[in-house]
């Protein structure tokens, strides 16, 4: 059993549209769900899922909306959330922002989206590029003699049209990893003389948290209905096949798109699909490991008869020589009556924002094994204020481009079609900084 009805909720919680699927439970029961929310919340015990009665409310709630499925007991309450979710996704791709005004602007479109996109409580056809065939922003003008629905619909692969062509068959791989990280100070703060070059990460601070989060994405350029056949170097696959283990990685929390055959992946660990058209996320995963901190950041702050304020930064790019990290942003909390900024850089050029309090140290290029240094003088005022701010931690954008941190490869993609056509696969490999902050003294 799945969803009974879904309601789409502006922010005061008055129904904006519905869709009732089964029948089973009564449309007037959406009434009862904005009380149970505010009550969850006086009590401090809100959760996603509330009940009035025999009838349950899984929510959830974007920009200004709360979208709502009604059900029954013994409802499979994964995929009512999953088909909530999916449902943002698709308004998004069609209104390119989900909000109150965007609903009211299309209220047929969207009716058009809920009988398609769920079928007597079940997820019919979820993908927005097959509902953009033949659910168009200009409504549903159709010419006198063709079918409404496309074969696509009825079709196994409901992600995939037939028919695709393309003088240049080509796939396009993106392995992104992006790395969070939260990194402590040492005990004892240094002063800005022994803010010496080479010191390691253990002698000024440890890591806290380390997370890689990685995602691979494809830009498929097809003909026909070819399958695909991604390698990976996945530990327990080399365990299967007695390699060695040395150079693999063990993922967690892999997550795919619907076009891969899971059922061969828990076999035998092969990723086997047959891929939409265009641009697509493949896969997801997570990997718990302890990260050398890519560009490693020493920060020290002296005040002076409270008068005036000194900043010195130290960055150093820790991670292989060849490689280059691009776009740095380093963002450096200051106080917050701070005034009359003046900078030296060894690189890159830095800049007071002071509406968050911060100077951001901006390095175009940032070569591995390379350390520049970033002073800020400001002036403070006379008098000191009598509360002690707590420092912000520093934070770290980056991009680094060929180069995996967690030592991913695409070993083999095979691309089969029965017209027997040959196809380049381009593969590449991003690192990027996610949530990356260091603590300072």
């Amino acid at each position: 059993m799945s969803a009974s009805a879904v309601f789409i909720l502006d922010v005061k919680g008055k129904p904006l549209i519905s869709r009732n699927y089964k029948g089973d439970v009564a449309m007037s029961e959406i009434e009862h769900f904005m009380p149970l929310l505010v009550q969850r919340e006086e009590e401090g015990a809100l959760a996603p899922l509330l009940s009035h009665g025999k009838v349950h409310f899984l929510w959830i709630k974007h920009s200004n909306l709360y979208l709502v499925a009604t059900t029954l007991k013994n409802a499979n309450a994964s995929l009512v959330y999953s088909f909530l979710y999916k449902t943002v996704e698709v308004f998004c791709e069609y209104f390119k922002e989900l909000e109150e005004e965007s609903i009211r602007d299309n209220f047929v479109i969207v009716y058009e989206l809920l009988d398609e996109l769920m079928d007597f409580g079940f997820p019919q056809t979820t993908d927005s590029k097959i509902l953009q065939e033949y659910i168009t922003q200009q409504g549903n003008k159709l010419e006198t003699g063709k079918s409404r629905v496309p074969p696509t619909v009825t079709n196994a692969v409901s992600w995939r049209s037939e028919g695709i062509k393309y003088k240049k068959n080509e796939v396009f791989i993106d392995v992104i990893e992006s790395v969070n990280l939260l990194v402590s100070p040492h005990t004892s703060a240094p002063s800005l003389s022994c803010l010496g070059a080479g010191e390691g990460v253990n002698a000024n601070g440890s890591v806290l948290l380390s997370e890689i989060v990685g995602t691979i994405k494809l830009k498929v350029f097809l003909s026909g209905m070819p399958e695909l056949r991604l390698g990976l170097n996945d530990r327990v696959l080399f365990e299967l096949t007695g390699r060695s283990k040395n150079k693999s990685v063990e993922l967690e929390d892999v997550k795919f798109h619907q076009c891969v055959r899971l059922s061969r992946f828990d076999n035998d660990r092969t990723i086997s699909f047959i891929p939409p058209d265009g641009d697509f996320e493949l896969m997801s995963y997570r990997l718990s490991t302890q990260v050398k901190p890519l560009i490693w950041i020493e920060s020290i702050i002296e005040k002076f008869s409270h008068s005036r304020v000194e900043i010195m930064v130290k960055a150093k790019g820790q991670f292989k020589k060849q490689s280059v990290a691009n776009s740095v942003e380093i963002s450096v909390p200051v106080p917050s009556d701070a005034d009359s900024p003046r900078f030296k850089t060894s690189v890159g050029n830095a800049k007071y924002v002071p509406e968050k309090n911060v100077v951001i140290w901006s390095i175009k290029s940032f070569p591995g094994g390379k350390e520049y240094l970033m002073r800020a003088h400001f002036g403070l005022p006379s008098v000191e204020k009598e509360e002690v701010e707590g420092r912000p931690p520093i934070g770290v954008k980056f991009e680094i481009p060929y180069f995996t941190v967690s030592g991913i490869q695409v070993r083999y993609m095979k691309i089969i079609e029965k017209s027997g056509y040959q196809a380049l696969p381009w593969v590449r490999y991003i690192t990027q900084s996610g949530d990356y902050q260091l603590r300072t003294s």
